[in-house]
């Protein structure tokens, strides 16, 4: 993997973009946005994050973050976004949502990705 997407100064001040796969526009409805809002909160009040900034984009979030002192933002960043992507894919699941389309989207996505084959 490249060194340009690695968290080197795990205290360091970062301005960090997370992406839907292929731009696909899931924060168009607030259960997803809240989602995103509530595991910022969680990571803040118990995981050592502190956060400067947040922008939620339709397919997209900004944040510019910190870890505190003993906590490790890589660390952060990876529960962060396991934890929001899970949540996220049990809301698509749900009998209310017409968007069923992404999860297969998502699926296909994930089996093309080079990093997730394992050898």
């Amino acid at each position: 993997m490249s060194d340009a997407y690695k968290i080197h100064d795990q205290q360091g001040v970062y301005f960090l973009t997370f992406r839907v796969i292929d731009w696909v526009d899931v924060f168009t409805r607030t259960q997803y946005k809240d989602v995103v809002i509530s595991n910022l909160k969680y990571c803040t009040d118990n995981k050592g994050l502190e956060l400067f900034a947040y922008v939620i984009m339709t397919n997209h979030i900004h944040i510019i973050c910190r870890a505190k002192e003993n906590f490790r933002l890589s660390d952060i960043v990876r529960d962060f976004k396991k934890h929001t992507a899970n949540q996220i894919l049990d809301l698509i699941k749900q009998p209310w949502e017409s968007r069923k389309w992404m999860l297969n989207h998502f699926k296909k996505a994930g089996e093309d990705n080079i990093r997730n084959n394992v050898v």
